[in-house]
């Protein structure tokens, strides 16, 4: 009986039915995966920790921290308040996206200072919470966004959409190249894989900024961005291809798209996250994307080396894998 049944699973690896039988279970499961990921992360964004500066003398941020407190309640979640001596102060941190808001406390009077630029999920859920939680204590509220998203991306998901159109055009030259293109020699690949990348990215600055003019992009630095995170992409691919084979599709599907876009931070804020995808997504190339992109786009002058370390050292690391493990398995 069992040699019989290790007979039947014999024939069956080698008929086409049972490639089929194992991509029919491996889509069915990736379609629920794929639902649930991105439900998971962005259906129902819960603020837990909101970095916001609060600015006021001494015996007026009494008021603050209780308009704080009140405003806590209402969200159900935490503030880190970091008092500043002056607006202007605060504001700096603001340019540095080291805080979503800012309290300005004047006696009776209280400011809510958002920035729908470094957050609209986050200026969103501030700005319905704050009036319920000002009537509760008793100040005379004033709401303000002080850093405005650009008039063409009014719910500031265009960064979010360019950078995954980065990340899975990028793997998907990367598996026609592996289909129609599998004699190139692995300096030609990555040669290739540079070529579309460049160009690929230059035609989502053209069709979004020119085209559409839904952003307003500086143009060199988004191009360089969203060329990184193609060649980065592909490069992702190109490395679990070498790894894995002919099942390379399924890690970079679960570590770019499952993964990676769901916890970038460009649909839903970081403070909004569930806390596991908030700290693993920075690290991954889409979160480093979308933090250079909107650096980039909103915050100019205080760009950060972190993103791209991130896509540079995921970039390199895949190719140096794929040419490392080619040169000793060239059948590979």
């Amino acid at each position: 009986m069992h040699e019989r049944l290790r007979h039947r699973w014999a024939a069956l690896k080698e008929s086409p039915y049972g490639p089929a039988t194992v991509l029919i279970l491996i889509v069915s499961a990736g379609a629920g995966l794929f639902a649930g990921s991105y439900t998971y992360a962005m259906a129902n964004p819960t603020p837990h920790r909101i970095p916001v500066a609060v600015v006021g003398v001494s015996h007026e941020t009494v008021r603050g921290r209780a308009f704080a407190a009140g405003l806590e309640r209402q969200l159900n979640a935490s503030l880190a308040l970091i008092y500043q001596p002056s607006p202007a102060r605060a504001r700096q941190l603001v340019e540095e996206q080291r805080v979503f808001g800012i309290l300005v406390v004047r006696g009776s009077d209280v400011r809510l200072d958002v920035s729908g630029a470094a957050g609209a999920s986050v200026a969103q859920v501030l700005t319905q919470a704050a009036p319920v939680a000002a009537a509760r204590i008793g100040v005379r509220l004033t709401v303000r966004d002080i850093k405005p998203l650009q008039r063409g991306d009014p719910r500031g998901l265009a960064l979010f959409y360019i950078t995954l159109a980065a990340v899975v055009m990028g793997f998907i030259g990367a598996v026609q190249l592996n289909v129609h293109a599998g004699g190139l020699t692995p300096w030609q690949r990555i040669a290739a894989v540079v070529t579309y990348s460049m160009l690929g990215a230059l035609a989502i600055v053209a069709i979004v900024d020119w085209v559409l003019g839904a952003l307003i992009l500086p143009i060199m630095e988004s191009w360089f961005i969203l060329a990184l995170t193609m060649f980065a992409s592909g490069m992702v691919f190109t490395m679990f291809d070498t790894l894995v084979g002919r099942w390379a599709m399924l890690p970079t599907w679960g570590l770019m798209v499952l993964l990676g876009n769901p916890s970038s931070g460009g649909a839903v804020s970081w403070p909004l996250l569930p806390s596991p995808l908030g700290a693993i997504g920075r690290w991954l190339p889409p979160g480093a994307s979308v933090n250079a992109q909107h650096t980039a786009v909103y915050f100019g002058g205080h760009q950060r080396l972190m993103p791209f370390l991130v896509l540079a050292l995921w970039a390199l690391g895949s190719m140096a894998v794929f040419l490392i493990l080619r040169e000793r398995r060239p059948g590979s």
